[in-house]
């Protein structure tokens, strides 16, 4: 059965968190990732021409491969990340959806990156499988 996003946020980014630390794919492209840095992330999905909700923001602890923690939160100042990507809501459905990829999504002003775009280039494989299991969760947008 699908899960709503983002009425379902909190079931959907427990989906997410199991996947990555399912995936030995990520495990492998991960590897280093927030060793000697800040390597948690604020995903900021923004109303836009397709979604006029509040703003949703989900928070994952990545480090070394696995993802430690990950939760919806509702104001990420209050949150400790080293990475936020914000877009709109039908960016992040095309994103979720396969049809975007997310390094050129931030190179080409799709998304925004808050952080190290040097590090993020450094594990860009890791950004693709983070994107590819987030495309195998059965997503119904609502927007």
């Amino acid at each position: 059965m699908a899960i709503k996003l983002p009425s379902e946020a909190d079931q959907w980014i427990d989906e997410y968190q199991a996947k990555l630390n399912e995936s030995e794919e990520y495990s492998e492209a991960g590897e280093g990732w927030g060793i000697g840095f800040n390597g948690n992330f604020i995903f900021d999905i923004q109303p836009d021409d397709t979604y006029d909700g509040d703003p949703v923001y989900l928070f994952i602890a990545v480090k070394d491969g696995s993802c430690e923690d990950a939760y919806v939160t509702e104001d990420p100042d209050d949150e400790d990340w080293g990475f936020a990507f914000r877009g709109g809501a039908a960016s992040w459905k095309k994103l979720i959806d396969g049809e975007v990829d997310p390094v050129e999504g931030m190179m080409d002003g799709t998304f925004d990156l808050d952080g190290d775009m040097q590090k993020v280039m450094q594990y860009s494989q890791a950004a693709v499988v983070m994107t590819e299991l987030a495309s195998e969760i059965d997503t119904e947008f609502e927007f």
